[in-house]
């Protein structure tokens, strides 16, 4: 645009100098034929000016139509292990005896995200979802500004109150349901599903707000769907009590209690002297 825009005055400003020394030619046929080229210059400025006007106003959303822009996720600094000096043992001791534990740790398998029926049955757009569409990693924070997670973390304390799953995404279509799931130690808390109504790429985020008294400890798991296809799944901790408002309790009135009357003196008769 800029480029457009500088050929463009120097187009116009060469045509004007060559149609101001075209009328000082004295031949008519050299003067016809640089009044012509000056011309045409001059309206070749004009027409690359309006491409600069055009590139300006309406090139980036063309661009972004055949070139949609990739997101690009935030490097995550990977934690360098130093090794320990390793001991050679001097003297291999044998056990005598084996002990056979009581209770054994059997891992279960987690079991690939599917998307409720109950959830499923809600869906209301008509669009149908591009296979190709992609998800970053899912970040969480209780803050966020402009689409970018603030403090973010996987352990958060109660009380919680605003949460946020943050990501980015590309390959998205307009209009095209898309769902997430909220988990708390596999149980479904909470849950959202509609037509997608942003770009195509860029941040996005889902986030629930539940009363403080709702976030007991545990493990919470956030799961993404486009249509009835799986995309990303991300996890985070809540520990300590859930916040609950305390109750002022009003004191009852007490009794007071009536002075007991107190009682009279007696009088006894006292003794006379003879006469």
């Amino acid at each position: 645009m800029i480029l457009a825009g500088l050929g463009a005055l120097w187009l116009v400003w060469l045509g004007g100098r060559a149609l101001k020394r075209a009328g000082q030619i004295r031949f008519f046929r050299i003067r016809r034929q640089r009044l012509g080229a000056a011309w045409r210059m001059i309206v070749v400025g004009i027409l690359l000016g309006g491409l600069a006007f055009g590139l300006g106003r309406y090139g980036e959303p063309v661009a972004y139509y055949y070139f949609p822009p990739s997101p690009t996720p935030s490097p995550t600094a990977t934690i360098t292990l130093t090794p320990t000096i390793s001991l050679t043992p001097t003297l291999t001791l044998t056990p005598t005896m084996t002990l056979t534990p009581v209770e054994s740790y059997t891992p279960t398998i987690t079991p690939t995200p599917f998307l409720p029926s109950q959830v499923a049955a809600q869906f209301s757009s008509t669009v149908t979802p591009n296979p190709s569409a992609v998800f970053s990693p899912l970040t969480f924070a209780t803050r966020v500004v402009n689409a970018q997670p603030v403090n973010p973390a996987t352990v958060f304390r109660n009380p919680v109150g605003h949460m946020y799953a943050v990501f980015s995404y590309n390959n998205m279509i307009p209009g095209s349901q898309w769902t997430a799931l909220w988990y708390r130690d596999g149980q479904l808390v909470y849950f959202e599903t509609k037509p997608w109504d942003g770009e195509a790429g860029g941040y996005g985020f889902s986030d629930w707000n539940p009363d403080p008294s709702e976030w007991l400890p545990g493990r919470y798991q956030v799961q993404i769907f486009v249509g009835q296809d799986w995309e990303v799944v991300g996890e985070f901790i809540v520990e300590g009590d859930p916040y609950t408002p305390t109750q002022t309790r009003t004191p009852s009135p007490s009794r007071t209690p009536t002075p007991t009357p107190r009682p009279t003196d007696t009088l006894w008769p006292t003794s006379t002297g003879s006469p």
